[in-house]
């Protein structure tokens, strides 16, 4: 029996991981792996860290070279080798040589296509080709950059486009000392969070120096300046394009395959296109997402390495079991992490899905340990069923160990009550005794039976403008630190011998700092008969995250007397 000859086109993530399973699985097989570029393993999430010094060496991104892909797999690894063309009835791949611009034939017996993403450039902005517009793919690129950078002595940057790569680049060029503009035309920045933890980053970023603008698109770049579509212009020496990337499908469609509703590469359960023997992995296919059933794209590291796994095993006839995608991933930026997974409210919305949420901002440790510091988690669920959907987390500490727990119970189609009494490690200086995933389960379990009434901080601006009755339960010197303007200070401690001061014939809505003590108010309130108590879920911890960005590049009126 002759060995199989297994021919992928790209590397990284998807090509390299391919490569990688077809040797695990069959020794004897010739496994030839093309990549255009001249580096064919190289961790591309660590890019912006080099503008930094974080990764001082660019070279050092470079995972694996041709040689070692050799010395250790007895993978042929093909640098600045082009993949042109295919005759699938031959079942051959026609490859450029980048350097030489000779042609060679190739024999496949199966082929794998991973050849990922482009950065978008739209042709309708003016100055878009310029030598000071950069985007980044690879480590070629991210030197390019680097050295313009140096070379012409920049100091103001507008980063176009407000996703991981957006904010990693802001991130990475301010801690270098550059002047950093991020430029986003969406309402927020960070669209895998909803909009009132997405307040949080950008006062993060404001924080930090980054001049964050949004709902303003790019229209003209120059030499020295961006202009935006609202007609205000932006110093900048440098621009980065950072507003998406777009499935690379020429290859595949030039070869038969089809694409999808997405404009991806379609391709079944197994990663197999509609071309017999041709599969594709990566950020070039089309994928379901797992809770809505739609078709959709994903650019993530761990996918893509899954989906070149499964195509391998598919090949060797192994079982594969495709069940989409929920989306996981989490961001460090200057000292906070922001994590997500599964659906946001604004993505059930669009689904027409109902649901629920549940806010808690626990400590990270006991709050007699040193270094302690709040947890935002939101948790978005179904109603009625209590299915979780998905979840949002932002901390200074490592908030991963959260959002892994709550991406693995979407997996599993956990429900709220799953995480109420879900044992987790606990030591003083790891967390609280009752974990911040074991508090929003109990949070959203009385969400989901409907044992009191909450609003989210984004209608609190709403409720003072109509001069709602609002009681803030904070101890006295908490209130005089900074308070709503229009709140009535009635702490917990003291609400008791005050009822007299609490209406029962409006809305009387209560907050305190975190929503621990308002909600035990709110219970009590509703247990001696109070039919009109709403708890403000957040309290002034998250409202003043929410608040803040805006009343400090906007000009409005604040609620706010301190934040």
């Amino acid at each position: 029996m002759n060995s199989k000859r297994i021919v992928i086109v790209g590397g990284v993530g998807g090509g390299a991981s391919a490569a990688a399973r077809a040797r695990r699985l069959d020794e004897k097989a010739k496994i030839t792996m093309f990549e255009k570029g001249p580096n064919v393993s190289f961790s591309n999430c660590s890019l912006p860290y080099n503008l930094s010094g974080v990764i001082p060496d660019a070279d050092s991104i470079v995972l694996k070279t041709p040689e070692q892909f050799k010395a250790q797999y007895n993978i042929d690894a093909q640098v600045n080798k082009e993949v042109i063309g295919a005759n699938t009835a031959e079942k051959t791949v026609q490859v450029r040589d980048v350097k030489t611009d000779l042609l060679e034939e190739v024999p496949y017996d199966e082929l794998i296509l991973s050849p990922g993403a482009k950065p978008i450039m739209p042709k309708q902005i003016s100055g878009i080709d310029n030598k000071n517009v950069f985007s980044i793919r690879n480590v070629v690129d991210i030197k390019q950059l680097q050295s313009y950078l140096t070379e012409n002595k920049v100091q103001d940057v507008a980063v176009i486009g407000g996703g991981f790569i957006g904010l990693e680049v802001g991130e990475n060029l301010t801690l270098a000392g550059k002047n950093v503009s991020v430029i986003e035309a969406a309402e927020h920045v960070l669209g895998t969070v909803d909009d009132d933890f997405a307040q949080i980053v950008q006062k993060h970023l404001y924080d930090n120096g980054v001049n964050v603008i949004v709902n303003d698109g790019l229209a003209k770049i120059s030499d020295q300046e961006v202009e935006l579509a609202s007609g205000k212009k932006i110093p900048a020496q440098v621009v980065v394009m950072a507003i998406g990337v777009k499935p690379d499908t020429t290859l595949a469609t030039k070869i038969g395959c089809k694409l999808g509703e997405t404009g991806s590469i379609l391709v079944d359960q197994h990663y197999e296109t509609t071309v017999p023997d041709v599969y594709a992995v990566g950020d070039a296919i089309e994928l379901t997402q797992r809770q809505t059933c739609q078709k959709s794209r994903l650019a993530l590291a761990f996918p893509a390495q899954m989906e070149a796994r499964d195509a391998v095993d598919h090949i060797y006839g192994r079982k594969v079991d495709n069940q989409g995608f929920i989306g996981t991933q989490v961001i460090h930026l200057f000292d906070i992490n922001v994590a997500s997974t599964g659906l946001t409210e604004k993505a059930c919305r669009e689904n027409n899905i109902e649901y629920r949420f549940a806010t808690v901002i626990p400590k990270n440790r006991v709050s007699i340990m040193p270094d302690t510091t709040p947890i935002f988690l939101k948790l978005v669920f179904g109603y009625p069923s209590g299915e979780i959907l998905g979840a949002q987390v932002i901390g200074h500490s490592q908030i991963d160990k959260q959002i892994d727990v709550l991406a693995t119970m979407i997996t599993m189609h956990g429900r709220v009550s799953d995480l109420t009494h879900l044992e987790l490690a606990y030591s003083p200086w790891f967390s609280t005794a009752k974990n911040a995933v074991n508090m929003v389960g109990l949070v959203a379990e009385n969400i989901l039976n409907d044992e009191y009434r909450q609003v989210p901080v984004t209608k609190v601006r709403e409720l003072v403008e109509k001069n709602a009755f609002i009681i803030d339960a904070r101890e006295p010197n908490e209130y005089q630190a900074g308070h709503i303007t229009t709140s009535v200070n009635i702490p917990l401690s003291q609400f008791r011998d005050r009822l007299d001061e609490i209406p029962t014939t409006e809305p009387v809505y209560i907050h305190c700092q975190s929503s621990q003590r308002s909600y035990n108010m709110v219970r009590a309130l509703d247990n001696l008969g109070y039919k009109n108590i709403t708890n403000i879920s957040g309290s002034y911890g998250e409202l003043c995250e929410y608040e803040y960005f805006k009343d400090q590049t906007t000009g409005r009126e604040p609620i706010l007397t301190s934040y």
